[in-house]
């Protein structure tokens, strides 16, 4: 039942996953996997309060830094960023190291604004973990929002040339390549994105963005109608889409866009 709730959660269907490791846990409180997976998948499903007590249970039961990263991220879901932030520095200690601990800790850092101690916390996860691509991208985003774009590409172009196979590592470039006005060069990347992974939305609509800015703007519209799919979720990004560019379109009302996308609104 474990192992299929492993499967299920990397499988991208985390309703299972949650049933079957609370099922586990019935019978065995003190499975450490089960708790892993059940909070990872209450996690995914939007119910980090669920997620904290099982975590913390689990975490008093060993040194597990996977364990401490996400019940980290569930405290800080709900609001507890001390707490989170204590636990991540608690995770980064632990030996060997775990990059996803790093990459949080500078996540989180970096969320509240403060940028020199994510750069630090990443530049000492490099430093234990030089291979660890997420934690160069990771990095890369810090500088991204510091807006030292050449700081951001070097990292970016780094992690990709490390590993070309690399999802993130591709969209990183595309997005400071879009930065910098690189558009038809972020739009191949984007369509590099998109072909391994056609059914994905965000990615769609800033390949759109950038088709926008390039001045095709039928195959940029197309290309935003098809992403948000009646999906009343994604119209806002679609729309900042269409109305952040020169070659875009503005609406008066929001049901004069939602018509436009083809989407249904309550």
């Amino acid at each position: 039942m474990l192992e299929q709730a492993t499967g299920a959660l990397r499988m991208q269907r985390p309703d299972e996953a949650e049933r079957l490791a609370a099922a586990v846990l019935k019978s065995d409180r003190g499975n450490v996997l089960a708790a892993q997976v059940l909070g990872s998948a209450l996690l995914m499903r939007g119910r980090p309060s669920e997620a904290i007590d099982p975590l913390r249970r689990a975490a008093r039961r060993g040194a597990d830094p996977a364990i401490e990263t996400l019940l980290a991220k569930a405290l800080a879901a709900v609001g507890r960023g001390d707490e989170a932030l204590d636990r991540l520095r608690q995770a980064t200690s632990r030996r060997p190291p775990f990059s996803p601990a790093f990459l949080e800790l500078g996540d989180q850092l970096g969320a509240v604004g403060r940028f020199d101690e994510a750069i630090g916390v990443l530049e000492s996860g490099l430093a234990l973990t030089p291979d660890a691509a997420v934690l160069r991208i990771g990095l890369g985003y810090i500088h991204l929002r510091r807006n030292d774009r050449a700081k951001a590409r070097g990292l970016f172009l780094q992690a990709r040339a490390a590993a070309p196979e690399r999802r993130d590592a591709v969209v990183a470039l595309a997005r400071v390549m879009a930065l910098d006005g690189e558009y038809a060069a972020a739009a191949d990347l984007y369509r590099l994105v998109l072909a391994s992974r056609p059914e994905d939305p965000e990615r769609s609509i800033e390949l759109a963005k950038c088709l926008l800015e390039m001045g095709q703007r039928e195959a940029s519209e197309a290309m935003l109608r098809t992403a948000t799919r009646g999906d009343a979720r994604l119209a806002g990004p679609a729309i900042k889409a269409l109305a952040g560019t020169p070659h875009g379109r503005f609406f008066l009302r929001p049901s004069a866009a939602a018509k436009f996308l083809r989407v249904e609104t309550n």
